[in-house]
């Protein structure tokens, strides 16, 4: 099994990237941004909680995110290989993904990030929010969002940079460019040959 996760700050090309990955290494696709998302469209009170979080540039406890990747990991037992998308963000989901994947018998290829200017992220958010109409790309939660980002997230960085299993990709360029450049890091570092 491949099992990866995609990293970088709001705006990086998360989204884009992880339908290339997903089509090309046959993945289940766990966004949970996406799982929190079409829970706040369903207008449940779970949604509402979780948009009076979001919806000021915060993060949903840990307990709700696990809660949520183990109910779709269940729904999809035959999957090739999982790609995370915005998870883990958190030195404690970096443990508790950890822990899902011994629970899963399997192993952890490790972290992408894509690397992306911070100024190229703002212009991107709001440029998305344009287009999407997202209430989280509004350039005073845009900052908060990066803000939280990087005090949050970041130290995610630093723990799998010390396991040996961090990888940074430039995050810059055109679709395809990117796209090359990360799976030259997974075909590098797995035995997918």
């Amino acid at each position: 099994m491949l099992n990866i996760a995609l990293f970088g700050p709001p705006g990086a090309g998360k989204g884009t990237q992880s339908e290339r990955l997903i089509a090309k290494y046959g993945l289940l696709y766990i966004s949970t941004g996406d799982m929190l998302r079409k829970e706040i469209a369903s207008g449940s009170d779970l949604g509402k909680e979780i948009n009076e979080v979001t919806s000021q540039g915060h993060l949903v406890s840990d307990d709700l995110i696990m809660r949520i990747i183990r109910k779709t990991i269940n729904s999809n037992p035959h999957a090739k290989g999982i790609l995370f998308d915005g998870f883990p963000r958190t030195l404690s989901q970096a443990k508790l993904l950890e822990s899902l994947i011994e629970e899963l018998h399997t192993r952890f290829f490790g972290v992408l990030s894509l690397e992306v200017p911070r100024q190229e992220l703002i212009e991107r958010l709001i440029n998305r929010g344009k287009v999407s109409g997202r209430s989280d790309d509004r350039e005073d939660v845009i900052l908060e969002r990066l803000k939280e980002y990087e005090a949050k997230t970041l130290p995610v960085a630093e723990y799998f940079e010390k396991k040996g299993n961090y990888y940074p990709v430039n995050g810059t360029g055109s679709l395809d460019e990117i796209f090359e450049r990360l799976v030259a890091q997974i075909e590098k570092h797995s035995n997918l040959q």
